[in-house]
């Protein structure tokens, strides 16, 4: 049943919802062991499927894989082993035809040190290319994110060159403006050729404060941060960008690390916006501090404080990007939810983010319940950032201690390849994978989700299918309950008459559920239950007893399950 109301936003990219396909783990077409666009072709159907509008990429551009991909030695072209741009045409083509947004990668805060522009910029100082890097005869004292200190000397030119991640990742002197054209090119090469819009990856590290000065001592890894996040250039460089993508009607989505709503609110609010949406972070730290670095129990006050502050303070001003999983974070059910509860938790998972006020975005497994892989050694990992942590931090815990800090932290749990059957390397390949295959694909895949009503898969097409037939659930106001209350999350979403309450146990024992004050009196219906049988209650069941007894309602004798969801939907005349 859709809703009406007045509050409809006509930006086109509010009433969508995205999947992330990090492609080197997503299918492989050719049967080399690699993931390519051959096999997102083949499985673009499937995408659809789900619900679904669009497509983010991971990028897919030519990289010597220090950082899979991260690391770009040409913005102009598609990496070998995924294809060739022709191919890349006819997935956007196909993606088009039937009906899918595509969206790049765009990663321009640095490049791979075997981009012609450093190739060029290290032979000297007197080349075109020689200001395109930022140079320094002595190196401040920053740390890098991935790989030791921020500064790795060069014997070719006889200076140290910045580097906020890998050492095989210069960053890009954004003070030039040379490189700015050369980002204003690139963007312009794929819009011409069709794409709908960028993810601009760590976007709010392009600007740097003059001099870099020295970092506070106190913040290990992150202690230059300060003078590279939000930096003093930042809004002009970023109002140049945006001049690209109002010729060609796209959207730009900003990564931003460790940003805070405060300084979110400049990118995405006012006349002078520069970013349709933002991933933040905040929501990501309920179990840890920087994800890799410290681990804690999940606390979900925490997350919830998160979600809420962001869902407020965008409200009516700008809009949200929502999601639990990327190729940056291990799989969600492991961190928010349960193993054992694996199905439950998933299934909740999904509902406690899809009908926030925002665009969600899926990433390439979560719709089937994947989780974190568990390798016997720190040489079966692949990432630069997991190496590097298991090398630096926490050296005098025993080898089993520092493989469990990996378990809970790797980015590498979110690149096993995509589970699609119980065949061989999940249906993944039918050579052997570049990485290893989570032994639980036998299990948990797209084959046999298919089949089964309750499954991960099907719930996550009847969340998006809800969302995408309310208004009320794309732009109604969003109201929390019971902040405090450690083991439920539940928020409203209200347009017009039109009202919706999303209740979720993230709890792995039956609990008590409060009504809020305010629905004593107020028939409504349950639309969603992550549980099998729970949407059998009707409206006119819930006509037949006072909506007081929502408790009641929600579960026997008054509890939720295990990591039960529910969504209600009730119409109230003013």
């Amino acid at each position: 049943m859709a809703d009406t109301g007045k509050a409809w936003d006509n930006n086109w990219y509010r009433h969508m919802s995205f999947y992330q396909i990090w492609v080197r783990s997503f299918a492989d077409g050719n049967g080399d062991g690699i993931g390519d666009l051959y096999g997102v072709y083949d499985k673009l159907e499937y995408v659809r499927s789900l619900g679904v509008d669009g497509i983010w990429f991971s990028p897919l551009y030519p990289s010597p894989n220090a950082d899979y991909g991260y690391d770009i030695s040409d913005y102009r072209d598609i990496h070998p082993e995924y294809g060739t741009l022709e191919q890349f045409q006819k997935v956007l083509h196909k993606a088009h035809a039937l009906g899918l947004k595509v969206i790049m990668d765009l990663v321009v805060n640095h490049t791979s040190d075997e981009h012609p522009w450093f190739l060029e910029s290290r032979k000297g100082k007197d080349n075109p290319y020689s200001d395109y890097y930022i140079w320094r005869d002595k190196p401040n004292n920053w740390d890098s994110l991935f790989e030791g200190k921020a500064w790795e000397y060069d014997p070719v030119r006889g200076q140290y060159y910045l580097h906020l991640f890998a050492k095989k990742q210069p960053d890009l002197n954004m003070d030039n403006p040379k490189v700015r054209d050369e980002v204003k090119a690139i963007m312009r090469f794929w819009l011409d050729m069709g794409v709908d819009g960028f993810r601009e990856d760590v976007i709010n590290f392009i600007s740097k404060k003059e001099g870099l000065p020295n970092g506070l001592p106190f913040l290990p890894a992150v202690n230059g941060m300060p003078y590279y996040k939000d930096g003093p250039h930042i809004h002009e460089y970023m109002a140049e960008f945006r001049e690209v993508c109002r010729e060609y009607d796209c959207i730009q989505i900003g990564e931003g690390p460790m940003t805070t709503v405060q300084s979110a609110m400049k990118y995405l609010t006012g006349e002078q916006k520069s970013l349709d949406m933002m991933f933040s972070f905040d929501h990501m730290m309920a179990d840890c501090l920087y994800t890799e670095y410290v681990h804690r129990p999940f606390s979900l006050v925490k997350l919830k404080k998160a979600f809420t502050r962001w869902q407020k303070a965008l409200d009516g001003k700008g809009w949200n990007a929502l999601y639990l999983e990327n190729h940056d974070h291990p799989r969600v059910i492991s961190r928010y939810g349960s193993e054992h509860y694996w199905r439950e938790s998933g299934t909740m998972l999904a509902v406690s983010y899809l009908f926030q006020q925002g665009t969600p975005f899926i990433y390439q497994g979560q719709e089937i319940g994947m989780t974190n892989i568990r390798l016997r050694s720190i040489e079966d990992y692949k990432d630069v950032s997991t190496r590097t942590n298991y090398q630096t931090y926490h050296l005098k815990d025993s080898i089993e201690r520092r493989l469990k800090r990996i378990h809970l932290s790797s980015r590498d749990s979110a690149r096993t390849p995509m589970q699609w059957d119980d065949d061989p390397n999940a249906g993944f390949s039918a050579a052997k994978p570049w990485f290893s295959v989570n032994p639980n694909y036998r299990r948990v895949n797209v084959a046999a989700e298919e089949g089964e009503e309750y499954s991960i898969l099907n719930f996550y097409r009847r969340c998006l299918a809800l969302r995408k037939s309310s208004k009320t659930l794309i732009c109604g106001k969003y109201k929390e309950y019971f902040p405090k209350d450690k083991n439920i999350y539940m928020y409203e979403r209200a347009l017009g008459e039109v009202r919706y309450l999303v209740i979720c146990s993230f709890a792995k024992m039956p609990v008590k559920v409060r009504i809020p004050e305010g629905y004593a009196k107020i028939k409504g219906q349950m639309v969603l239950c992550n549980y099998p049988g729970g949407t059998q209650i009707t409206a006119g069941d819930l006509r037949k007893r006072a909506c007081r007894e929502l408790n009641l309602l929600a579960a026997e004798h008054g509890m939720l399950r295990p990591y039960e969801a529910r969504v209600y939907r009730f119409r109230v005349k003013h």
